[in-house]
């Protein structure tokens, strides 16, 4: 365990999340209280109980930040900085910089993307741009500042110069998206933390659950009578768990309650093979759904076994195939790597099966193990399960988008992630993910329908997101529907001049 001491109640999410990139095993707890460092360091109550567990003082002073580090009842390092506290940016970066060190050489490990614990590490790189700074500057800048390894602060830049051509093509600023939750699955995949309902347990609940999401559709389709429609994402769960009959009367409930003129995407998740049969392509297809995917995650059958996926490898190849016969011409495929099991060359054998379908574009995510998903509540059973390498699979991943024509254009970051790794997205040219790249950029709205289903509402000018979120139970939202919806038209009254 590392017992914390700040010396102000400050920068605490900061210094756990990078002490967990290093440690991610390790218990961290905080105490906020004043200290002076020379008593720390000759504490001799201090050092014995460092037998047991590690200390870290940090001081915060108006023109210093410092630390002092304790452990093994006798190794004490401290090292201090010059920041002026006032100016919170230049300090929190001044004070990751010297915490990176201290567990860089007491880990003896490297983080490859420095510093930089959040999500979307591509927002640097654009803000630079949109600045005008040259690609050497924003380099410089990425390495120096946050510590970014010289290949994920080039792999950062390419994307954000990717996307920042993107954006700037379909006029997001004056747009908004919708994404649409149909939360129900065949099963319930063992790395899954998202809200999604056995399709076999819940079939009772789906007429009722479409019927307050069209309910919350006929709000939505009046919201934001000035913006145009951009994108459109129907995920889950797995929309395509629904029967022939209810998707195709989700699909013409979307398309005949919103105008489709300026619409650039309109995704479906097919994601689970066991899902797909022809005539629901089909359906997809006349409904003006331009963009799917269908994800494998391993074309190992003995990993699809281990984590839930009741369907084979087989089916994957023939839902694919049926997809581009009922004339799908954007097809994406996701691949998770680090799953319980695998090795460098169950990934390969993966992605040279994914070669011969050749799909338009690979999202390779790598796992991040979230607290509700059942790898995680039964953790213990699965620890033998756990790959250690999983910077080769990323690099293997790396390779081959390369070699097959495969850009890189958005990218992501999570929390228990592992290696402190990232999510990516590989796509040809003309065939990337718009909504992607608007959902991580956060630069217009979007309005989120369905049960679980989160409203991002963005403020650019003032660099403020908010969010309005509906209930997780299928049964609470289907009762307080009204509530739902109430939800949104308060906030969108309250700042209808920032939306209209």
């Amino acid at each position: 365990m590392i017992q914390v001491i700040l010396s102000k109640n400050d920068f605490e999410y900061d210094i756990r999340s990078l002490v967990k990139a290093f440690l991610p095993e390790e218990e961290i707890k905080f105490e906020v209280k004043s200290f002076d460092e020379q008593d720390v360091m000759n504490d001799e109550s201090v050092k014995k109980a460092a037998i047991e567990q590690s200390f870290l003082y940090i001081q915060y002073k108006e023109e210093k930040v410092s630390y002092i580090w304790i452990e093994d009842g006798r190794d004490i390092r401290t090292e201090s900085r010059d920041g002026e506290y006032s100016n919170r940016k230049v300090y929190k970066n001044i004070l990751k910089r010297l915490l990176y060190h201290l567990f860089s050489g007491v880990t003896d490990k490297q983080l490859p993307w420095g510093t930089l614990t959040g999500i979307r590490p591509t927002k640097l790189p654009m803000e630079k741009l949109e600045n005008g700074e040259s690609d050497e500057e924003i380099l410089k800048y990425l390495e120096s500042e946050y510590l970014c390894s010289k290949e994920k602060a080039e792999l950062s830049l390419f994307i954000a110069k990717k996307e920042f051509k993107i954006l700037n093509e379909i006029d997001d600023m004056n747009g908004y998206s919708i994404y649409i939750g149909i939360p129900f699955c065949p099963s319930t995949c063992l790395y899954c933390s998202f809200t999604s309902f056995s399709i076999e347990k819940y079939d009772d609940y789906v007429d009722k659950y479409l019927e307050a999401l069209f309910k919350e559709i006929d709000y939505a389709k009046n919201a934001f009578p000035n913006k145009k429609l951009t994108t459109i994402y129907v995920g889950g769960g797995t929309p395509t768990t629904l029967n022939e009959e209810r998707l195709e009367k989700l699909l013409k409930k979307i398309t005949s309650s919103f105008n489709f003129t300026f619409v650039k995407e309109f995704t479906v998740e097919a994601g689970r093979p066991d899902s797909i049969t022809m005539d629901k392509l089909k359906i997809l297809k006349e409904n003006q759904v331009t963009r799917i995917s269908i994800n494998p995650q391993s074309m190992r059958q003995k990993t699809l076994d281990l984590i839930g996926r009741k369907h084979t490898v087989e089916q994957i190849e023939k839902a694919f195939t049926m997809a581009r016969e009922a004339g799908h011409d954007n097809i994406n495929m996701d691949i998770i790597l680090g799953l319980p099991g695998e090795t460098v060359e169950d990934v390969a054998y993966t992605l040279d099966k994914i070669n011969e379908m050749n799909p338009d574009s690979i999202t390779v995510h790598t796992l991040a193990i979230k607290r509700a998903a059942f790898l995680n509540i039964y953790k213990d059973k699965y620890k033998d399960y756990i790959p250690s390498d999983t910077v080769a699979m990323i690099d293997l991943t790396y390779q081959y988008a390369k070699e097959e024509a495969y850009e890189p254009y958005y990218l992501y970051r999570q929390k228990n992630m592992a290696d402190n790794l990232e999510n990516i997205g590989y796509a040809r040219k003309e065939k990337e993910g718009i909504y992607n790249i608007l959902i991580m950029e956060e630069r217009h709205p979007i309005i989120a329908l369905g049960a679980g289903a989160s409203s991002k509402f963005v403020f650019p000018n003032e660099n403020r997101i908010e969010r309005v979120e509906n209930v997780k139970s299928i049964k609470d939202y289907v009762e307080r529907i009204d509530e739902m919806i109430r939800r949104k038209h308060n906030f969108l009254s309250e700042y209808q001049e920032y939306f209209n």
